[in-house]
């Protein structure tokens, strides 16, 4: 079971270490173009949530942070055992949530830079880190288990 905690540490690991190399090597608001004009690096920085809502709200975030972190841990430890789609699922957003967590406490934002335009749409998707991708992920599996669980758990009852 601990060996999910791994993931979640890749998680941390490598969303602190591609922030600290767009804070070394980039200056705020450069911008360079890995495949233009769809996919590039942006550098950004979010005193605030998901698409810069609540600028500034740190005692917030901190609660809800320490309250997920938490949450997830009951979870992980109650009621994700011998559940690996559940188990990675946590992991992911405990990845997340520290790695983001861990921007706000010591630079007092989070460090932003992949910036997507979505073609046929035309859409500039929002700048986002390593972080919101692997939050993202662990909610996207985390649906798509409670999803089996469900239709699992409706089998069970008809037999």
């Amino acid at each position: 079971m601990y060996k999910y905690y791994g993931l979640a540490a890749f998680v941390v690991i490598i969303d602190q270490l591609s922030k600290w190399n767009i804070v070394k090597n980039m200056q705020l608001g450069e911008k360079i173009m890995l495949w233009d004009p769809y996919f590039g690096l942006l550098s950004h920085r979010n005193r605030g949530a998901a698409w810069g809502m609540l600028q500034g709200q740190f005692w917030l975030f901190a609660l809800v942070t320490v309250a997920v972190i938490i949450g997830i841990l009951y979870y992980f430890h109650k009621e994700a055992k011998g559940k690996p789609l559940f188990q990675a699922s946590l992991m992911f957003i405990l990845g997340g949530a520290i790695g983001n967590f861990i921007d706000r406490v010591f630079r007092g934002e989070v460090v932003d830079f992949v910036n997507v335009l979505i073609p046929v749409v035309n859409y500039d998707f929002p700048i986002f880190n390593i972080a919101d991708a692997a939050l993202t992920i662990g909610v996207v599996m985390l649906i798509i288990y409670m999803l089996f669980e469900e239709k699992l758990n409706q089998k069970k009852v008809k037999q």
